[in-house]
């Protein structure tokens, strides 16, 4: 008989032990059998929960963007000004827990996945969405048109975090002001 109250457990410990496994590999390149083993469980109940691989991974890619949500929401409570919200958003995105080794090597195998994997392009897009819709709200009273400067500044976000993850550019703090510089370039001389 199956125990009661175990499914959200066990979701949640196969969730995490993707997001372990993607790290340790540097990749997807995992079985589910070492999803579930790490978990603590058989393959079988890994897959009667997720169906494969691919939906535990977006299921991880769930948390982990939720993970960053309480980032950014963390921020931007305190925020009280359009560029301190802009700063906030930054901030989020260049946090502490984004830069996880296992965060960093599930953030990559997303990019990768999505060039050949619509759900998980479609949660690429989501986020993306969600970071330019943030940063427009914020540079609405800071930028003469805050949408394109929306844009760029989430492609700059995104393309130093991937720098910063592979440690090509620097360190997280370098991405960071590079990103704060480029809000100041924006925003200067605006209304």
């Amino acid at each position: 008989m199956p125990k009661l109250g175990m499914e959200p457990i066990r979701r949640a410990a196969l969730v995490e032990a993707t997001i372990a496994e993607i790290g340790a590999a540097g990749s997807l390149d995992v079985t589910v059998g070492q999803i579930a083993k790490r978990a603590g469980m058989s393959t079988a109940l890994a897959h009667h929960y997720f169906g494969g691989k691919d939906q535990i991974f977006l299921a991880a890619m769930r948390q982990i963007l939720r993970d960053f949500g309480i980032e950014v929401v963390a921020g931007l409570r305190s925020a009280r000004t359009p560029r301190a919200r802009a700063e906030a958003l930054i901030a989020a995105s260049f946090a502490p827990s984004c830069f996880a080794p296992a965060t960093v090597s599930a953030w990559m195998t997303l990019y990768a996945q999505a060039t050949t994997h619509p759900e998980t392009h479609r949660l690429l897009l989501l986020y993306q969405r969600r970071l330019r819709s943030n940063l427009t709200h914020a540079l609405r009273p800071l930028s003469r048109d805050p949408r394109r400067d929306a844009e760029l500044l989430g492609a700059l976000i995104d393309g130093l975090y991937l720098r910063a993850g592979l440690g090509a550019d620097g360190s997280v703090d370098t991405a960071k002001a590079t990103a704060e510089r480029a809000l100041d370039t924006l925003t200067t001389g605006a209304p």
